[in-house]
């Protein structure tokens, strides 16, 4: 151990570095619940509905109710709003959907 002059040296061997390039999985979030839509009730009120409906009320046989109108225009607005929020959630379900499909197509390389 002491003496001698010649130490024992161990062998080196060389390290090899090996570098994975792993895409991190796409995170896909889950969709909203699904829309669950109340029943409406629509009543069209003319000029003979309209009489029939205060002279029951003048009588006390017709409930109190509270109505709200839209104009001819109003209504088109509001037709049109809807469509277009289809219009948009179409849109995004499809990008959504599109992007889950290309995750799909890469995990499967």
């Amino acid at each position: 151990m002491l003496g001698g002059g010649k130490r024992d040296i161990p062998e080196v061997k060389p390290v090899e570095v090996v570098t994975v390039v792993k895409k991190a999985p796409m995170y896909h979030p889950p969709l909203p619940a699904s829309i669950s839509v109340l029943p409406v009730e629509w009543r069209v009120l003319t000029p003979a509905t309209m009489e029939e409906y205060l002279s029951d009320l003048d009588e006390g046989n017709a409930p109190m109710n509270v109505y709200y109108g839209l104009t001819v225009k109003g209504y088109e607005n509001l037709s049109n709003n809807m469509a277009d929020i289809k219009r948009y959630l179409r849109q995004v379900l499809s990008i959504v959907d599109y992007y889950k499909k290309s995750d799909e197509t890469t995990e499967g390389e």
